[in-house]
């Protein structure tokens, strides 16, 4: 099987759009989204009705943006940009897309028999993966060989390696155009594919990946997008305008 893996699209049509179009003569057999659809961007409806257009056989977990804006969650905790966005969301969505967007299951969720995906951390969705300690935590939560993760917007892989007894966690940054990484068999895997449509690694290209269980390969892309038509569409909308300009620099 060759998945498709997306995450964070937070309402960005315009890399969702570039992302599927970089996308359509690569094969693959399922589409893995990782959660928030929504927040942030200018087009949660039209990224919503994307997803439910795919059908049953997608699979989904919800982000921590998607429950706030579904009105699950008050989002107390939000910065102020942040809830700004979530209200205005929740006042867009037509109704078809809100009840699509309330059935989005917690993670984490089975993916094949060795991996699996969840948004943050198999400890808690809402929980960030930036450190050994954090990863740590997530590989004893979870016992699958690969996780797929999302949340932090960081195309990255925690690599846990078990040789004669004694275990080493590194942390790569897969960052370029295009990296190709084999995966070892004999180590497990915390794999964040980045984000489509928020990016936070200084690198304001959309993200995405392709996973293929077969060799056991990943493939990270990095695709340029009309950025500044996305942030256009933001500030048009009435949301705060420094939610365009943080396209512009992938921040």
């Amino acid at each position: 099987m060759r998945y498709l893996i997306l995450s964070d699209v937070h309402g960005n049509l315009e890399a969702l759009q570039a992302v599927l179009h970089h996308v359509r003569r690569k094969h693959f057999d399922q589409i893995v989204f990782l959660g928030d659809a929504v927040g942030y961007g200018a087009s949660p409806n039209q990224v919503l009705s994307w997803l439910r257009s795919l059908g049953s056989d997608t699979l989904i977990v919800r982000g921590n943006h998607d429950r706030v804006c579904a009105g699950l969650d008050s989002g107390e905790y939000f910065n102020r940009y942040a809830r700004q966005a979530s209200m205005w969301t929740n006042e867009h969505l037509v109704p078809k897309n809100m009840e699509f967007l309330r059935s989005f299951p917690e993670g984490p969720r089975p993916l094949s028999e060795h991996a699996a995906f969840c948004h943050g951390s198999a400890v808690d969705e809402d929980t960030y993966i930036f450190s050994a300690y954090d990863a740590q935590m997530a590989f004893e939560a979870i016992s699958h060989q690969v996780v797929f993760f999302g949340h932090t917007h960081v195309p990255s892989m925690f690599v846990l390696h078990n040789e004669a007894g004694q275990l080493s966690l590194k942390v790569r940054l897969l960052s370029g155009r295009r990296v190709v990484v084999d995966l070892d068999p004999a180590s497990r895997y915390l794999i964040n594919p980045g984000s489509v449509g928020q990016p936070r690694d200084r690198d304001p290209r959309a993200a995405y990946a392709i996973y293929d269980d077969e060799p056991r390969r990943l493939y990270v892309y990095r695709v340029n997008y009309r950025v500044a038509s996305a942030r256009r569409r933001i500030i048009q909308a009435g949301l705060p305008p420094v939610l365009g300009d943080r396209l512009l620099y992938g921040a």
